[in-house]
């Protein structure tokens, strides 16, 4: 049996994704007794021994709707973003004079993977309402590996998952040098999931009974206020822009 909570699992945060799990585990029947916190996770997401986890938007609706069994929306109350919903904060250098994002059009992108609504999905989107696309990219392997690479000028904006980015603010020094340019459209957010022939209801009812039994040090380490049915439907709605051509990895 697998468990993990691998989107927002940090040093700071790994003692409150315990309690959380532990509080999920003691409302199901059979579940593994430790979340797992190695291996490849589309191995995770796509075995049938899987009893809890949580992917990105974009994973759901490319690769993994038909094959696992949506739980619910976690809410970590994202300010203008109803609820279970998120966003992308499009970061720049603090000392960058550009304010507006056309302005950076020919800039370099740091994304964390293409297959990510934060990292890719959305600021590309976003980018197209204005009228252009991020053409110049840089894969940097994750959302702390891109604001990395736009601090040390190796990319000049990147896109990061507006939680992650409160994260950042709170424990990492280098989030400092950097600034907010602009948000983008809220879509749904990353979605809590189990293999396809598990009871959603159960499932859901055991999720959002942890949550509400988390001491208030454990919510706000994770920022979580509630647990949300978003339909699928809405998960499949958001668009998929081109994927990027091959591109560097940062260093």
């Amino acid at each position: 049996m697998i468990a993990n909570l691998p989107m927002y699992d940090r040093p700071e945060t790994k003692t409150a994704n315990d309690a959380l799990w532990y509080a999920i585990r003691d409302g199901l029947r059979h579940a593994p007794r430790e979340l797992t916190r190695q291996g490849d996770l589309w191995d995770h997401w796509l075995s049938p021994d899987l009893v809890f986890s949580q992917t990105c938007g974009f994973p759901y609706r490319a690769k993994l709707h038909d094959k696992v069994t949506l739980i619910g929306t976690p809410d970590y109350g994202l300010p203008g973003c109803p609820p279970g919903y998120y966003n992308s904060v499009l970061i720049a250098r603090a000392n960058d004079p550009r304010s507006d994002v056309a302005d950076f059009a020919q800039a370099p992108l740091a994304y964390n993977d293409p297959m990510s609504q934060s990292g890719w999905a959305a600021p590309q989107n976003h980018a197209a309402a204005v009228g252009f696309a991020f053409t110049t990219v840089v894969q940097s392997g994750g959302h702390a590996n891109s604001a990395r690479a736009v601090a040390n000028e190796q990319a000049d904006i990147a896109a990061i998952d507006a939680l992650t980015w409160t994260m950042m603010q709170r424990h990492d020094g280098f989030a400092a040098g950097l600034k907010e340019v602009a948000r983008t459209e809220p879509t749904p957010a990353l979605p809590y999931i189990t293999a396809r022939p598990n009871d959603q209801a159960m499932m859901f009812t055991a999720v959002q009974t942890a949550i509400s039994t988390l001491s208030d040090e454990n919510l706000c380490a994770l920022h979580l206020r509630s647990l949300v049915w978003i339909e699928p439907a809405a998960y499949l709605d958001v668009p998929t822009p081109p994927a990027p051509e091959n591109t560097p990895v940062s260093a």
